[in-house]
Parts: C-alpha cells; structure tokens; sequence
C-alpha cells in the first residue's frame, strides 16, 4: 500500500522551499551544553543545515559504553532552537522518550534501526505518537528487510502520523567492507518504489562509519535523487564520547558540502531527450533479448530435471555448480562487465534452477504442470 502522504508535510515543505535537498546535521551524542550549542552554532553558520540532530539515549550495543545524557539534555535543544531558531530532532524509542521529548518542544522525532527491527517496540511508539501530528523520520532496521521498514511507516501511518520521513543508514553483513553498514543501495530505491511520496533521507554517518567515506556516500545518495542527508557533526571528532571515527566538524561540513555535486533530476535540451530516448528503446531491445535467453536456460533445466528423474539422479551437482560460478564470472570479466555482479545473477539463476527442478521432480506421475 501507498502511504497517503499529505501535500503539506513538514518535509515536503521544507524541499520546496529549499529547492534543494534538506541537511540534517548534529553530534553523535548530546555529550555536554556547551558542546552541543557550540556545534549548533557552527552548523548555523553554514547556513544550510535544515534540521539539528543529538542522540540523548542512545541504545549502544553492549552495557558500559556511553548511553546517552537522557533527559537532562533536553533543556539543552530548547537553548539551541532558541539561539539559532535550527528545529531539533532526537531519537526516540520508548513512549516514555516521546512524552518527554514533545514536552521539551523537540520538532521532529526518529526512530532508530535498533528499534525499527521489532513490531512490538514499533507499535508501542505509534500509539504513544498517535494524536500528535509530529513529524516521525524512521531508520531502516539493522537487517536487510525492506518488509520491517515499511512495516514500521505503516504502523506510523495508521496511528495518524502521515507526516513521514525515511533514513537509510545502512545494514548489517557478515560479508567483508570497508562500511560500517553496507548501504545495500537496491533496499531504500525498493521503499521508494512501493512509496513514491515518502522523502528519503541518507545517513552517510552510520553507512562509512569513517570521514573519508561521507563524500563519496553523500555524492552516490544526491545521485540517486535522495531528498536529503543526516550527517554527524561535532566540534573536536576525535574526543567525542560515540561514533567518533564518522564525526565531523562543522566547518568540514561545510567542505563537504561545497564538494558536492547537484545534478539535474532531468533535462529538458531536446539533444538529451533524443538521445536518451533511443538508448533506452535499445535497453528495451537488449532486454527483452535477456528475458528470452533466460526463458530458453530454464526450457533445458526443465529437460534437464526430467532426464534426472527418468534416472533418479539428484538434482545438486556440486561440481557443475562450482564449474558455472566460476566460468560465468570470468566471461563477463571479458566483456567487460562487472564479474562480481554477474556472480551474483548466477546465484539468483542456480537458485531459480533448483526451484523449477525440484518441482519437476516431485511432480507425480502423469500431473500436469502449474495444477
């Protein structure tokens, strides 16, 4: 379903008036007053920075890390909205944590990966919100789930929040990288899709984990038409009490932010259209030619499994397997096309490939297929 987004929102209407997109910047955590006003203050110097951001609990992963100064920070967002009029937004995850955040007159609230992963957690927030109207911005869970997060704004949804926002920050992998969390790109443009109206948010903090990796994050986010990011700030990184490695000082910030590049959502010079009108309607050829190659693959599986079942061999060969998973790759290495990609794709086909064959080779005698 499509979350019915009002025109109006608090985001929507901040891009338009932007024209760009929005700047969501602030420490880690909320460690002293002195430190959080003197960040805001440096962010408001920028004069582009839309939203102020601190953690004040933060859910750290083990006990003994630094937790958060609770609610005795608040106080200290209030002095930063009233010195810089930047609006404040915290992360919340108890209804306790709502309650006294909209008291301390907190603009807009998040609701963070650690949270997003449950239902429970999630539904208790959404009937604290409901009633509200406050702005919600909801983190993509710690594991790759598109269904969680869309759960998790659909829950907002229906307690009336519809003012909504969504932060890609990253998800967890056992695999080896150089993010914190791999951004997995393809998850946030699938929640796009299935909500078109919902602005999304990149979070190149918790993706890189490191300050050399913002940049290039940032960059790749505003070139898949991202509507906004959320970058840690802190005026000295090195001591900051969490996540010091990502943090930046508000005057790198502002670096960061002269370096990148905002590109056009289109174009309307007719040379730009014309020529990519004909290379998609060529995509569209190419296409289609991919879609009938794979038709045909699957047309030999199904002859394949049927030879296997007239000869009650099993449907894994471990050695064809290993044989496809590395040729394949190194033909595309040939062609010039990306082999880990092409890695990937076979593994997708195997898997589709075990699926038709293990139909075909419990289908009984004389049954007719799809029945």
């Amino acid at each position: 379903m499509e979350i019915p987004l009002v025109l109006d929102t608090y985001f929507t209407h901040l891009l338009a008036q932007k024209g760009q997109p929005l700047l969501i910047a602030g420490p880690c955590s909320a460690e002293t007053e002195e430190q959080v006003l003197a960040t805001a203050h440096g962010l408001k110097a920028l004069g582009k920075v839309d939203l102020f951001r601190a953690g004040i609990w933060k859910p750290r992963t083990r006990p003994g890390s630094f937790e958060g100064m609770g609610s005795v920070a608040l106080p200290w967002l209030q002095r930063v909205k009233a010195e810089t009029g930047l609006p404040t937004t915290v992360e919340v995850a108890t209804p306790r944590h709502v309650e006294e955040a909209l008291r301390h007159e907190v603009d807009v609230l998040w609701i963070g990966a650690r949270t997003t992963v449950n239902p429970f957690a999630v539904q208790e927030l959404a009937d604290a919100l409901a009633g509200t109207k406050v702005p919600v911005m909801v983190k993509n869970p710690v594991n790759p789930d598109v269904a969680l997060w869309a759960g998790a704004l659909e829950r907002m949804e229906r307690a009336g929040i519809t003012d909504l926002a969504a932060i890609h920050r990253g998800f967890s992998t056992f695999a080896p990288s150089k993010y914190r969390n791999a951004p997995t790109w393809m998850l946030p443009i699938e929640l796009k899709t299935r909500f078109p109206q919902l602005p999304l948010i990149c979070d190149p903090s918790h993706i890189g984990g490191r300050r050399d990796l913002l940049l290039p994050i940032a960059q790749k986010a505003l070139d898949l038409d991202y509507d906004g990011l959320m970058i840690e700030t802190h005026p000295d990184p090195d001591r900051a009490l969490s996540d010091a490695e990502q943090q930046v000082t508000p005057q790198r910030l502002g670096e960061i932010l002269g370096e990148l590049n905002y590109r056009y959502r289109s174009s309307n010079n007719a040379d730009y259209l014309n020529k990519a009108e004909e290379l998609r309607q060529k995509m569209d050829v190419a296409d289609r030619e991919i879609v009938e190659a794979l038709a045909r693959r699957m047309a030999l599986v199904e002859e394949l499994a049927e030879y296997k079942k007239e000869n009650n061999v099993k449907i894994l060969q471990l050695d064809r397997w290993q044989e496809i998973f590395s040729t394949r790759p190194e033909w595309a290495g040939r062609l010039r096309v990306n082999d880990k990609f092409v890695a990937e794709l076979y593994k997708l086909i195997h898997i589709e490939s075990i699926r038709k064959q293990t139909e075909i080779m419990n289908r009984a005698v004389g049954e007719v297929p799809g029945s």
